[in-house]
Protein backbone atom coordinates (compact mmCIF):
# COMPACT_ATOMS: atom_id res chain seq x y z
CA UNK A 1 0.00 0.00 0.00
CA UNK A 2 1.56 3.28 -1.14
CA UNK A 3 1.18 6.28 1.13
CA UNK A 4 2.49 9.80 0.52
CA UNK A 5 2.30 12.24 3.43
CA UNK A 6 3.09 15.91 2.88
CA UNK A 7 4.21 18.35 5.54
CA UNK A 8 5.84 21.75 5.81
CA UNK A 9 3.08 23.96 4.52
CA UNK A 10 2.01 27.11 6.32
CA UNK A 11 1.59 30.83 6.06
CA UNK A 12 4.45 33.08 4.99
CA UNK A 13 4.91 36.61 3.81
CA UNK A 14 5.72 37.42 0.22
CA UNK A 15 9.44 36.93 -0.40
CA UNK A 16 9.71 34.27 2.27
CA UNK A 17 10.62 30.60 2.05
CA UNK A 18 9.11 27.23 2.91
CA UNK A 19 10.30 23.68 2.51
CA UNK A 20 7.77 20.98 1.81
CA UNK A 21 8.43 17.32 2.60
CA UNK A 22 6.72 14.19 1.35
CA UNK A 23 7.33 11.01 3.31
CA UNK A 24 6.75 7.92 1.20
CA UNK A 25 5.84 4.47 2.42
CA UNK A 26 5.26 1.46 0.23
CA UNK A 27 7.16 3.33 -2.48
CA UNK A 28 10.86 4.04 -2.92
CA UNK A 29 12.05 7.44 -4.08
CA UNK A 30 15.01 5.54 -5.54
CA UNK A 31 12.84 4.26 -8.37
CA UNK A 32 10.27 5.83 -10.64
CA UNK A 33 9.14 9.42 -10.81
CA UNK A 34 7.82 11.90 -8.27
CA UNK A 35 6.49 15.42 -8.50
CA UNK A 36 4.75 18.28 -6.78
CA UNK A 37 1.46 19.65 -8.01
CA UNK A 38 -0.61 22.51 -6.67
CA UNK A 39 -4.17 23.70 -6.91
CA UNK A 40 -5.55 27.07 -5.93
CA UNK A 41 -9.28 27.65 -5.34
CA UNK A 42 -11.09 28.00 -8.64
CA UNK A 43 -8.02 27.06 -10.67
CA UNK A 44 -6.88 23.92 -12.42
CA UNK A 45 -4.31 21.62 -10.89
CA UNK A 46 -0.82 22.66 -11.99
CA UNK A 47 2.42 20.70 -12.13
CA UNK A 48 5.16 22.51 -10.24
CA UNK A 49 8.24 20.28 -10.39
CA UNK A 50 9.06 16.66 -11.15
CA UNK A 51 12.06 14.46 -10.55
CA UNK A 52 13.28 11.07 -11.72
CA UNK A 53 15.07 8.61 -9.50
CA UNK A 54 18.34 9.41 -11.32
CA UNK A 55 18.03 13.11 -10.59
CA UNK A 56 16.54 14.59 -13.75
CA UNK A 57 14.18 17.48 -13.02
CA UNK A 58 11.48 19.49 -14.76
CA UNK A 59 10.01 22.77 -13.52
CA UNK A 60 7.03 24.89 -14.42
CA UNK A 61 8.09 28.22 -15.90
CA UNK A 62 6.34 30.05 -13.09
CA UNK A 63 8.67 28.57 -10.44
CA UNK A 64 11.98 28.22 -12.26
CA UNK A 65 14.80 29.80 -10.30
CA UNK A 66 12.72 29.92 -7.12
CA UNK A 67 11.77 26.30 -6.35
CA UNK A 68 14.05 23.28 -6.07
CA UNK A 69 12.90 19.67 -6.01
CA UNK A 70 15.12 17.01 -4.47
CA UNK A 71 15.19 13.56 -2.89
CA UNK A 72 16.44 12.50 0.51
CA UNK A 73 16.92 8.83 -0.29
CA UNK A 74 18.04 7.96 3.24
CA UNK A 75 14.70 9.20 4.58
CA UNK A 76 12.73 8.09 1.51
CA UNK A 77 11.41 11.64 1.24
CA UNK A 78 10.70 14.07 -1.59
CA UNK A 79 11.43 17.73 -0.87
CA UNK A 80 10.44 21.06 -2.39
CA UNK A 81 12.42 24.12 -1.35
CA UNK A 82 10.40 27.22 -2.18
CA UNK A 83 12.12 30.61 -2.09
CA UNK A 84 11.00 34.11 -3.05
CA UNK A 85 7.40 33.10 -2.55
CA UNK A 86 4.66 35.17 -4.16
CA UNK A 87 0.97 35.52 -3.45
CA UNK A 88 0.24 33.54 -6.61
CA UNK A 89 2.04 30.54 -5.10
CA UNK A 90 -0.83 30.20 -2.62
CA UNK A 91 -2.37 26.76 -3.14
CA UNK A 92 -2.75 23.25 -1.81
CA UNK A 93 0.43 21.37 -2.70
CA UNK A 94 0.33 17.67 -3.49
CA UNK A 95 3.07 15.07 -3.65
CA UNK A 96 2.62 12.49 -6.42
CA UNK A 97 4.46 9.40 -7.61
CA UNK A 98 4.47 6.61 -10.14
CA UNK A 99 6.91 3.92 -11.15
CA UNK A 100 6.74 4.53 -14.92
CA UNK A 101 5.79 7.38 -17.23
CA UNK A 102 8.62 9.87 -17.24
CA UNK A 103 9.60 13.13 -15.63
CA UNK A 104 6.43 15.05 -16.42
CA UNK A 105 4.09 17.76 -15.18
CA UNK A 106 0.91 16.09 -16.39
CA UNK A 107 -1.52 15.17 -13.63
CA UNK A 108 -1.88 11.48 -14.44
CA UNK A 109 0.37 10.13 -11.70
CA UNK A 110 -0.78 6.97 -9.98
CA UNK A 111 -0.27 7.91 -6.34
CA UNK A 112 -1.31 11.16 -4.63
CA UNK A 113 -0.91 12.54 -1.13
CA UNK A 114 -3.58 14.48 0.76
CA UNK A 115 -1.89 17.83 0.31
CA UNK A 116 -0.43 20.59 2.45
CA UNK A 117 -1.62 24.19 2.32
CA UNK A 118 0.73 27.03 1.43
CA UNK A 119 -0.51 30.58 1.92
CA UNK A 120 1.55 33.59 0.88
CA UNK A 121 0.38 37.06 1.86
Amino acid sequence: HVQLVESGGGSVQSGGSLRLSCAASGYSVSQGYMAWFRQAPGKEREGVASMSSDGRTTYAESVKGRFTISHDKAKNTLLLQMNSLKAEDTAMYYCVAERYGGCKLVADYTYWGQGTQVTVS
